[in-house]
This record gives C-alpha cells, structure tokens and sequence, in this order.
C-alpha cells in the first residue's frame, strides 16, 4: 500500500519525483509547481482512493461472510444503486458539490432501510438473509429504473453528460474537505469491523449454531449491515459507481491469508487501497484522457473473477 501511494504521487501529466516528494512531505523546500501538483491536486486524490478501495473492500468481505456467499458484492443491498439516484436527482436539480454528495449519501441509505423493511416485513427465519437479498435486487432494479428515467428527462446539452460521467465513477472530484468527512466513519466502520471479526468466523459455522455458541446473530447482522452501508454509501457519494472492487479483492485477500476474517478483513483493506490506487494511475497517466474509473475496474475484474470460477478448489 505504501508502494502504491508513492507511485500515486509520483505518476501523472506532470511527473514528481520520489526524492522530491519525500523532501515535500519532510518540510524541505521543493518548487512551488511541485507542492501545488502534489498537495493541492494528487494527495487528496490519493487518500480518498485509500478509504474508498479500503472502504468497499471492508464491505464486501464483511458481507460476503454475513451471506456466506462469494457472489454478493457491497451493493447487495441497494446501497450503490440509491445512491447514484440520490447524485442524479441532485444534478437534476443544479444542486452545489455539496447537496450531490449529501442527497447521494441520504438516498444510499434510504435503499438500505427500504430493503431491511421487506426483509423483515416478510421474513420469517430462515428465510430473512435469503429475503434482504431479494429485497436488496427489488430496491437496486427500482432506483436503476429511477435513474434511467431521470436520464431521460435531463438535458441532453448539460445535464446529461454530468449525470453520466458521476454514474462511471472517478477520483477527480474528491476534495480534502471530502477526506476529512469520510475519514471519522471510516475508521469508526473499521474497528467495529474488526472487533466483529470472531463473530463473524462463528456465524460463517450457520446461523442456528451461532445461536447456540452464544452470538446475537440478529444484533451482529445488524451490525455488519449498518457499517458496510455507511461504508459504501459514502464512498459512492464521493466518487460515483465503482463496481467489482468489493466483490474481487475479498477474493485475492482469502486466497493469500485464509478465511479467518480477524486476518480477512485487514488483508481486504490493505489490498483493497492499493488496487484502487493502481487502477486510478492507470485512468490517470496510460491513456491521452482520463478514462472513467468504473470501467477500468470493471475490465481488470472480470478476468479476475473467471479465474475464480473455473478453480476446482471451491472452499472459498
């Protein structure tokens, strides 16, 4: 990860040195071109991309157990999707930065809530995980309709093209206004994450012998549902719809450290920011313009992901 922060700093149209950078962030005097590129344009892109790859990639593993299910992905519950409707309508209505990344937010966790009620509106049991997914798809395809017909009803000339840039998703807005926002929930989702992790190792066993080992399993799915929903709420509302992120790296982290979330979840945030980071120099610094991050991540994961399908190992 440190590797991959340097080489954030260092990559782009103007190329830093990583001697410079090091006597910048040392205090020493650099030119004033360099401390302009580097803490004005790159350092709050580059730590946003930390907590946003870490952020999804916390989510997904932490889910990915909750469901004990390698196919769920943070937006399961419709997080993602409530979100981009939130930013659309704010664009809609020429709403500020502000009101987009506060409207995308709130909507984000409007879809959860909304899912949590047909689940357990419905539910009964043993069926409640398997109604929050069928909940979750209901909710994601009722605001992806939303969004398409806000689509439709924005202005081709301006309002359009912003609607859709923001649904691709990119690191280039992100302020450190944004980082400091993000940074206190962020590290608050981390640890209760964290310290869930042998409850999660225990429900990972079944639900009803959770029960009995003595695990509130309703509390922890609570739990798990509310912080990875903070989690990925925020991050979609500060760079848009990046998908795969949370559903790919869990993967690589379990293939390397094992399915132990007290190591899972760690190895998930660590690698989680470092691809985030590669992939955002990648959109940044390979081709002549700035290339959408969602589609990126979604062309590398993809392989990815058929690689996993066709291991004959399925202990994931």
């Amino acid at each position: 990860m440190l590797i991959s922060t340097i080489l954030s700093l260092a990559i782009g149209r103007y190329y830093i040195p990583v001697d410079d950078i090091l006597r910048a962030f040392a205090g020493r005097e650099v030119p004033a071109e360099i401390t302009q590129v580097l803490f004005v344009v790159r350092l709050p892109r580059v730590l946003g991309g930390l907590l946003i790859g870490g952020a999804l990639s916390m989510a997904g593993a932490s889910y990915q157990g909750m469901f004990k299910n390698p196919l769920v992905s943070p937006d399961i519950l419709g997080s993602a999707a409530g979100a981009g409707f939130g930013a659309s309508l704010g664009i809609l209505l020429s709403f500020g930065a502000v009101g987009i990344k506060s409207t995308s937010f709130i909507f984000g966790l409007i879809a959860v809530l909304i899912t949590w009620f047909i689940s357990t509106r419905f539910g009964r049991g043993d069926d409640s995980l398997f109604l929050l997914i069928l909940g979750g798809i209901i909710v994601s395809s009722l605001f992806q309709s939303m969004i398409s017909l806000i689509k439709y009803a924005a202005d081709p000339t301006d309002k359009l093209p912003a609607i859709t840039f923001w649904l691709l998703g990119s690191l280039s807005k992100i302020t450190p206004k944004d980082v400091l926002l993000m940074i206190v929930p962020f590290l608050l989702c981390m640890v209760i994450l964290i310290c869930s992790a042998s409850k999660l190792n225990i429900l990972a066993l079944g639900e009803e012998e959770a029960k009995t080992m003595g695990v509130n399993t309703k509390r922890l799915q609570l739990l798990v549902i509310f912080t990875a929903t903070i989690l990925t709420a925020f991050s979609v509302s500060l760079c848009g719809m990046i998908g795969w992120v949370g559903l790919v790296i869990p993967h690589l982290a379990r293939m390397i450290v094992g399915p132990n979330f007290k190591a899972l979840i760690p190895a998930s945030l660590l690698l989680g920011c470092s691809y985030l980071l590669i992939i955002d120099t990648a959109c940044r610094s390979v081709f002549a313009v700035e290339i959408p991050l969602g589609v990126i991540t979604s062309l590398a994961g993809l392989p990815f992901f058929l690689y996993l399908l066709t291991k004959k190992n399925k202990g994931w």
